[in-house]
């Protein structure tokens, strides 16, 4: 059994439904898998004296899932007043809409594809429901429309897909690329620095304790992939399915699809910097 506190980030170990920071409560999703860990983690987040609550990824369109959300956001006082989307993949966002139909909210997301109502989200957007605040934070990379949101009083960030409880996640090419996305990741760092964030409560997987270690984690990680993308091609490797065979030989090839987009991503990367 490995030590939990030996992983990157600090995981708390099983995901579960419940308490996560005293204003942030998880409901799993049904929707385990090779992609998805554990399942979606949709959160619920509000004030402790406030009877109005926020919903960040109301996860895959799951009648029992969507209203187990809503019964638990019932049995801690709560009422929902505004739902939020970290991304568009459809484990994240496919319930949204019904979802809006069950609790009568509005749905604001980055995509305006996917918002329900006049507003949308963008940069320095600081939600204020029933007292909470949530700060908009861009975080494109695993896809252009990434965001994450920052819980300023929990010192916590909500991550979406942009950083997992366990693993690590895909560049999701060619939506995603990994210049953005490595400029995201400085960005979560800056947090972890400058404003306190030290919760990663992620999109899949545990709570993350360590949201600092997380990240630089995750910095290294990519770096090393890139490193060994390059020497791939400099070996003679062409195409990014004789890559992914090579650099990720020893990774289950139920996830060299996804595999595959970021190196697709990593070979536009090094392209456009002239190191290929």
């Amino acid at each position: 059994m490995s030590d939990a506190h030996a992983l990157p980030g600090q995981p708390r170990g099983a995901v579960v439904s419940g308490p996560a920071t005293v204003r942030a409560v998880n409901v799993l999703a049904p929707n385990p898998s090779a992609m998805t860990l554990d399942g979606t983690n949709t959160w619920i987040v509000a004030e402790p004296d406030s009877d109005l609550a926020v919903v960040i990824d109301p996860g895959p369109l799951d009648e029992g899932h969507l209203h187990e959300v809503i019964a638990t956001a019932e049995r801690l006082g709560k009422r929902i007043g505004l739902t939020l989307l970290t991304h568009g993949h459809s484990d994240h966002a496919e319930g949204a809409a019904r979802f809006a139909e069950l609790t009568r909210t509005r749905v604001r997301a980055l995509d305006p594809a996917l918002r329900l109502g006049d507003e949308g989200l963008a940069e320095g957007d600081v939600i204020t429901e029933g007292g909470l605040e949530l700060r908009v934070v861009p975080t494109p990379g695993h896809t252009s429309d990434s965001l994450c949101f920052h819980l300023p009083a929990d010192r916590a960030v909500l991550t979406g897909d942009t950083i997992l409880g366990r693993g690590t996640t895909m560049v999701a090419h060619p939506d995603g690329r990994l210049g953005e996305y490595l400029d995201s990741l400085r960005r979560l760092r800056s947090l972890t620095v400058d404003d306190g964030v030290h919760t990663v409560l992620p999109g899949h997987g545990p709570v993350l304790e360590d949201a600092q270690g997380a990240v630089e984690f995750y910095l290294a990680h990519r770096a090393s992939r890139l490193a060994q993308v390059e020497e791939a091609v400099e070996n003679g490797l062409r195409t990014a399915p004789e890559v992914v065979a090579q650099v990720y030989a020893a990774v289950d090839r139920s996830l060299w699809p996804a595999a595959e987009l970021s190196v697709r991503a990593q070979l536009e990367y090094l392209e456009e910097r002239g190191a290929i």
